[in-house]
């Protein structure tokens, strides 16, 4: 029988799984039972394989389900779904590319559904033929929709992308039919506020011209704009038009355009003109995503996976490696946004130094406040911890005020099989060994016991 193979950038969580399961099995006609979920990394001896194993549910028509770290080559949606027997090449298709988010519009800003539109866009480049999904696994109650929101999500619609974990208002919700309605609805929304370039769209002499503002931080990165200019163009394209699309008051120079950057990747691709300038020749990376094996997030998502296969265990804050920022849960499970810069402080106004994990062993009421760094990078992960008084005193203290708070840093990579810094409690190498020291708390040595012993089961 095939194995059914999740490759993702993030830490894999278990309702998102069960949805993605869930979906599947529908769309493919599977009968699965559920009991139980694990998360079990596939251990031999004791050497970490780099793979995980999902147990706890039984499909009839699938061997594993197994899980494994990746990272894209550009704009990467968070999962890409395989049915085959033999672990994915970068030349197989995956029969799924999901993407989820945790957050709405009502609490991110009003332009995030343009960068997570963009990902599809640029997956399509890659897998035209892929089934489409964006999943939300919303932590907090979703308020009405904004016209963006709005706007956004029809323009995925028309491009076949299925939405699910959201309920949908059909009658406001819906594909667009031709590009006079996209236009007309795009020109009644709520304009820019004031100082801030449009989006506007018009259509004139058998051209379409969308104004937007690509510069930002001296180059071409101004990633809403990016997100938001190209769905619009792709639905254009989607919905039939096959004549000029040129971007204007985008306040670019030519010196601006690399032929690396995304935008001009997929203008290349869909056929968008940036007015006033050429666009440079450029092709698509070979691959859209490589296995990794030279990132931190390797050790803290193991680590993260391990431990929360515990009884009374939690990871309660998490940042992996630049993955999307997750939420900080209280003791009674509240998710809280953490802020953006310090607040209470002589440091206010400062943006703070925010861990890559944080885990609450409810049990022994102990925190561990982790920072991951690869292992070269260790000197770099050190100096860091040392400036977590801020999530500690505005955060950890007040929401866990009987907790002991343990800093460590976590390191993935090289070949060294021992830890010679205090401030290093444990260490995943290129070879799949789990390091640790007398530093090292207790419940990282209990989670890794626990994960050998599942793999001998």
């Amino acid at each position: 029988m095939d194995n059914l193979w999740i490759l993702t950038e993030e830490r894999p969580k278990k309702e998102v799984l069960t949805t993605i399961i869930k979906k599947i099995c529908i769309d493919k006609g599977f009968i699965c039972k559920f009991n139980d979920l694990k998360i079990k990394p596939i251990i031999k001896g004791t050497k970490f394989k780099f793979t995980y194993e999902l147990l706890g549910i039984k499909i009839n028509t699938i061997n594993k389900i197994l899980i494994k770290n990746v990272s894209g080559n550009s704009s990467f949606v968070d999962f890409l779904i395989f049915l085959q027997e033999k672990e994915p090449s970068k030349e197989d298709s995956p029969l799924y590319a999901i993407e989820e988010t945790k957050t709405d519009d009502s609490e991110s800003r009003n332009t995030g559904v343009y960068q997570r539109c963009s990902k599809f866009v640029f997956v399509d480049l890659y897998y035209p033929n892929c089934k489409k999904v964006m999943l939300y696994n919303l932590k907090v109650k979703s308020k009405k929709p904004t016209e963006t929101n709005i706007f956004g999500t029809r323009m995925l619609l028309t491009l076949d992308v299925e939405i699910i974990g959201k309920d949908l208002d059909q009658n406001i919700f819906k594909r667009f039919d031709s590009i006079e309605e996209l236009i007309r609805f795009k020109d009644n929304m709520m304009g820019a506020p004031k100082g801030n370039i449009p989006i506007l769209i018009t259509k004139k002499n058998n051209k379409i011209k969308i104004s937007g503002r690509l510069w930002k931080a001296g180059g071409l990165s101004h990633d809403p704009n990016i997100g938001a200019l190209s769905i619009i163009a792709k639905t254009l394209r989607e919905l039939g038009w096959k004549r000029d699309i040129i971007i204007t008051h985008h306040g670019l120079s030519q010196n601006h355009l690399n032929k690396r950057n995304k935008f001009i990747k997929i203008a290349n691709e869909i056929g968008i003109k940036i007015d006033g300038l050429n666009i440079p020749i450029s092709e698509l990376h070979k691959e859209y995503w490589h296995y990794e094996n030279n990132s931190e997030k390797l050790g803290t998502i193991f680590l993260h996976l391990i431990l929360e296969e515990l009884k009374n265990v939690r990871g309660i804050y998490e940042n992996h490696a630049g993955c999307e920022r997750g939420y900080f849960y209280t003791k009674n499970n509240e998710p809280i946004t953490l802020h953006k810069y310090i607040e209470n402080t002589k440091e206010k106004g400062k943006i703070p130094k925010i861990p890559d994990l944080i885990v609450a062993d409810d049990k022994n009421k102990i925190i561990l406040n982790l920072e991951g760094k690869t292992y070269n990078k260790k000197i770099d992960g050190i100096n860091e911890i040392k400036g977590f008084d801020t999530i500690e005193n505005e955060y950890i203290k007040i929401k866990y005020p009987n907790y002991k708070i343990i800093r460590g840093v976590v390191l993935f990579g090289s070949n060294e099989n021992k830890i010679t810094d205090s401030e290093v409690i444990f260490l995943l190498n290129k070879n799949g060994d789990m390091v640790t020291s007398k530093n090292t708390p207790k419940v990282i040595i209990d989670a890794i016991e626990l994960a050998i012993n599942l793999n001998k089961e």
